[in-house]
C-alpha cells in the first residue's frame, strides 16, 4: 500500500512540474503576442499557489484513507477549474490516468478515451495529421515533443490543442511511460491567426530587426523592396535597404528596457529596392522583445507617390507649369527677400508685355499661343544671360529682376532683348512675330518695396505700349496721371460686356441722289459707372491692344443682326446694316463659320448684312482674299471704312471682292478747310465709279460737303447733317418719320 501511494505521488509531482514547465515555455514563446503574456503568468501562478497543497494532500495520505479520498477530491476541484487535461499512461501495467478535463477540451467523456486510446488521434483535424509522424520520432527517442493541432468535437467545433508529451524509456530504448499536459488554446490562436492575417494583409510594411538582422517582413514589405519571397530577405541585413544612420537611430533604445523602452521614432527617408531604384518611405519604430530578444519592430508605408504630389504641389505653388520659369509668388518672395538685404546697390524690375501675342492667341489657338510662350520663355533666359531671374507672372506678361546694376547695363540688357525678339518664331512652319514692351523702375529711385516697383514697372510699360510698342521706359513719376487711366479703363472694359454697360447706337445711310435710306451702321458705345461715357476713340484701340475686341466685336455683329431682323419684322426690309469688323477678327479661322451660324440663328439674309474692314486687312493680303470670297459667296455685302488712310493698293483693291468704300471723315473736312478744297475726295469718288464701286462719305455735317458731294456723284452720305447716332428705339421713329417725308436737304 506505501508504495502504490509513493508511485502515486511521484506521478503527480511529476504531473505538476510537467505542467509548470509547459507554462514557462508557453511564456516564452508568447512574447510576439504580448496580450498572451498575462493569461501564462496567471495560469503558473495558480500552479505554484496550490502546488504546496498538493505536497499536503499528498502527505497526507499516511495517516487514512479518507485524508486521500479528501485530497483527491480537492486535486479533482482544482484540475476542474482548469482547462487542461493530463494523460498518464503506464505502458507496463498499461494503466491509463485521465483527467476528467479533457472532457472539456474534446467533448467525450474520458471513458470514452479509456475504452479507445487512439480516440485522440481519431479526431484531429485532417489538414494536421502530419504533426503524427514527427511527434512519434520524437517520441521513439525520448524526447519531450510539443505538438500543436486542431480537433473536431462531436457538435462539430474545431478547436486547437496544445500537446505537451514527456516519454520515458527503459534502459534498452523501450518506451515505458508516457504522461502528456494538453491546454486548449483556441482563443489564442485564432487571436494569433486574426494578428497574423493583419499583418500580412496589411497594406504597410511590418518587419521585426534584431541583431541588425530582418527576423521576420510581411508580403507587403518584402514586395516593396522587389523581393520575390519573404525567405530572400530573412537573415539579411537592413543596411541593403536603409541608410546606416537611419538604421543607428531606430536602433538606439532596443538594447535595454528602461524608462524609453516604449519611445517611438517616426522618419521619412528613401529606401534603395534590389533592383536599385529609390522610393520614399514613411517609418515608425518601437523596441519589442522577439523570441526572448530585444529587437525593433517597424511600421511603414510607401509615400513615393505622396512625395511627387506634394513637390507638384510646392512647384506649382512656385513654378509656371508652362514654361518652368519662377511664377509670380516665387519672384515676389524673392524680390521680397533680397529688398531685406539690399545696402546700397541698386536693381532693376523690367516689366514685359508681347504686342502682338493676344491676335495669335486668338485667331490661331491655345496651343499655338502656348508653344509661343515656351519659346518666349527661352528667349527671354537667353537674352538675359544668367544676368538676373526671368519670371512670368500670367498671360503673356513677364517680369525680370536684375541685382547690383546700373541704368547703363539695364539699356544694354532690354536692348538685347528687343534685339532678340526681332526675329520671328517658328511653329508648325509658320513663323509669328511677337515683340515686346518693356516698362522699368529702378531701385531705390521709383521704389523701395516690391509693390511699388512692379507697379511702376508696369506703368512704365503702358507707356512704351503707347509710343509704339516694340520698345522700353524706363518709369518717370509724370507717367502715373495717363497710366492710371488707361489701366482703369482696361480693368473696366473686361467687366463692359458682363455688366450690360456695352451698347449699339445706329446711324442712318443716306442715297445723295434720291434721299432714300439706305443703309444703316451699327455703332459701338460704352457707358462707363465711374467714368460716365467713353469715346470710341479711346476704348476702341484699347479693345484692339487687349484682344478684347474679339469678343467684343463678336457680340456687335450678333446684337446688330438681332436688331435688323427686328426691323425687317417692323417693315423696314430695303438696307442692310453695316457693322465694323476689327483686323484681329478678320484674322479669325472661324470668322465664317461663327458669321453664317449668327445669320442662321437670327435668320436674317445674308444680303442684309454689310461688313466694314479696314486696309490694314491687305497686311495678310492671301488670307484675306480668302475670307473676302467666301463671304461674297455666303451673301454678305463688304465695304473698304477709312478708304485712303491707310496703305491699301489700288492693284490689289480692284482684284477684291468689294462693294462700297468709305471716303473718311478727315478727307471731308478737307472740302471746307483744305486748300484744296476737296480734291482728294473727288480723287476717291472718280477712282471708285471707275472701279464700279459704291462711294460713301462719312461725317457729313455742313451744306457745302453735301454739295460738293453730290455735284462730284457721290452716291451715300452719312453723317451729323442728316442724322446723330440713335439709340435703337430712336432710329425706328427716323426710320418711320423718314418713309413719310422722304428725302434730303436741298
Amino acid at each position: 500500500m506505501r508504495t502504490k501511494i509513493k508511485n502515486f505521488k511521484l506521478n503527480w509531482i511529476l504531473v505538476f512540474y510537467s505542467v509548470v514547465l509547459t507554462e514557462i515555455l508557453g511564456l516564452l514563446s508568447s512574447f510576439l503576442f504580448p496580450s498572451f503574456i498575462l493569461i501564462k503568468f496567471a495560469t503558473i501562478i495558480i500552479l505554484i499557489v496550490i502546488f504546496p497543497y498538493v505536497i499536503d494532500s499528498l502527505k497526507g495520505m499516511k495517516n487514512n484513507e479518507e485524508e486521500l479520498r479528501q485530497s483527491k477530491q480537492k486535486l479533482k476541484n482544482i484540475f476542474d477549474t482548469l482547462d487542461v487535461a493530463i494523460w498518464s499512461h503506464d505502458l507496463r501495467t498499461d494503466n491509463l490516468l485521465i483527467t476528467q478535463g479533457i472532457e472539456k477540451l474534446y467533448g467525450y467523456s474520458y471513458i470514452d478515451f479509456h475504452n479507445d486510446l487512439n480516440l485522440w488521434k481519431k479526431v484531429i483535424y485532417p489538414d494536421d495529421l502530419p504533426v503524427l509522424a514527427e511527434r512519434e520520432k520524437k517520441v521513439a527517442i525520448g524526447e519531450t515533443v510539443t505538438s500543436e493541432y486542431r480537433i473536431i468535437r462531436p457538435d462539430g467545433e474545431v478547436r486547437w490543442i496544445h500537446d505537451r508529451g514527456f516519454p520515458t524509456l527503459d534502459s534498452t530504448g523501450k518506451l515505458v511511460d508516457f504522461n502528456s499536459v494538453l491546454f486548449d488554446i483556441t482563443d489564442r490562436k485564432e487571436s494569433e491567426d486574426r494578428y497574423r492575417s493583419l499583418v500580412e494583409m496589411s497594406p504597410d510594411i511590418i518587419a521585426v530587426v534584431s541583431r541588425f538582422k530582418i527576423e521576420y517582413i510581411n508580403e507587403a514589405g518584402w514586395k516593396l523592396v522587389g523581393a520575390s519571397n519573404r525567405e530572400e530577405l530573412i537573415g539579411t541585413s537592413p543596411l541593403k535597404f536603409v541608410p546606416p544612420n537611419i538604421i543607428e537611430i531606430f536602433s538606439n533604445k532596443s538594447s535595454s528596457v528602461d524608462n524609453s523602452y516604449h519611445e517611438r521614432k517616426r522618419l521619412e527617408f528613401q529606401v534603395k529596392r534590389l533592383d536599385g531604384e529609390s522610393i520614399d518611405v514613411e517609418m515608425a519604430s518601437t523596441p519589442i522583445l522577439y523570441e526572448g530578444r530585444f529587437a525593433v519592430q517597424v511600421v511603414g508605408r510607401d509615400i513615393t507617390e505622396r512625395k511627387k504630389t506634394e513637390k507638384t504641389i510646392k512647384t506649382m505653388a512656385y513654378y509656371d507649369t508652362l514654361t518652368g520659369l519662377p511664377n509670380r509668388n516665387r519672384f515676389r518672395k524673392q524680390l521680397n527677400k533680397i529688398l531685406k538685404t539690399q545696402e546700397n546697390k541698386i536693381l532693376a524690375v523690367l516689366f514685359l508685355d508681347l504686342d502682338r501675342f493676344k491676335i495669335i492667341n486668338d485667331t490661331k489657338g491655345h496651343t499655338i499661343g502656348d508653344i509661343i510662350l515656351q519659346k518666349v520663355a527661352i528667349r527671354l533666359e537667353m537674352a538675359v544671360n544668367n544676368e538676373g531671374v526671368v519670371s512670368r507672372q500670367g498671360g503673356d506678361e513677364f517680369i525680370i529682376l536684375l541685382e547690383d546694376i546700373d541704368k547703363e547695363k539695364v539699356t544694354e540688357v532690354a536692348k538685347r532683348i528687343l534685339n532678340d525678339f526681332s526675329k520671328p518664331f517658328e511653329v508648325n512652319n509658320q513663323e509669328f512675330f511677337v515683340t515686346p514692351s518693356i516698362g522699368i523702375s529702378i531701385f531705390p529711385d521709383d521704389g523701395t518695396d516690391e509693390e511699388t516697383l512692379i507697379k511702376n514697372a508696369d506703368t512704365a510699360m503702358y507707356k512704351a505700349k503707347e509710343r509704339g510698342k516694340n520698345n522700353f521706359q524706363f518709369y518717370s513719376s509724370q507717367f502715373n496721371g495717363i497710366s492710371i487711366r488707361k489701366m482703369e479703363l482696361e480693368n473696366g472694359l473686361r467687366k463692359a460686356l458682363e455688366q450690360n454697360q456695352l451698347m449699339l447706337y445706329y446711324q442712318p445711310q443716306l442715297s445723295l441722289t434720291t434721299g432714300e435710306i439706305v443703309g444703316v451702321e451699327a455703332l459701338l458705345r460704352w457707358q462707363h459707372p465711374e467714368h460716365g461715357y467713353i469715346s470710341p476713340a479711346e476704348f476702341i484701340p484699347l479693345a484692339e491692344e487687349t484682344g478684347l475686341i474679339v469678343p467684343i466685336g463678336k457680340w456687335v455683329l450678333k446684337e446688330a443682326c438681332k436688331q435688323r431682323k427686328i426691323w425687317e419684322n417692323a417693315g423696314f426690309v430695303d438696307f442692310p446694316i453695316a457693322v465694323n469688323v476689327s483686323v484681329r477678327q478678320f484674322e479669325d479661322d472661324h470668322l465664317i463659320e461663327f458669321i453664317s451660324a449668327v445669320l442662321d440663328e437670327v435668320g436674317l439674309e445674308a444680303c442684309q448684312l454689310e461688313l466694314e474692314i479696314t486696309e490694314s486687312v491687305m497686311q495678310n493680303l492671301e488670307n484675306s482674299t480668302i475670307i473676302l470670297n467666301q463671304l461674297k459667296e455666303r451673301g454678305v455685302l463688304l465695304a473698304m471704312d477709312d478708304f485712303g488712310t491707310g496703305y491699301s493698293s489700288l492693284s490689289y483693291l480692284k482684284h477684291l471682292p468689294i462693294d462700297k468704300i468709305k471716303i473718311d471723315k478727315s478727307f471731308v473736312d478737307d472740302i471746307l478747310y483744305h486748300s484744296n478744297q476737296g480734291m482728294m475726295v473727288k480723287t476717291i469718288i472718280d477712282m471708285g465709279l471707275n472701279l464700279n464701286f459704291t462711294v460713301i462719305a462719312e461725317g457729313i455735317e455742313k451744306e457745302e460737303q453735301l454739295n460738293f458731294l453730290k455735284n462730284n456723284d457721290c452716291d451715300i452720305g452719312q453723317g451729323y447733317l442728316f442724322s446723330k447716332p440713335l439709340h435703337a428705339n430712336q432710329i425706328e421713329l427716323f426710320l418711320a418719320n423718314h418713309n413719310e417725308k422722304s428725302g434730303i436737304p436741298n
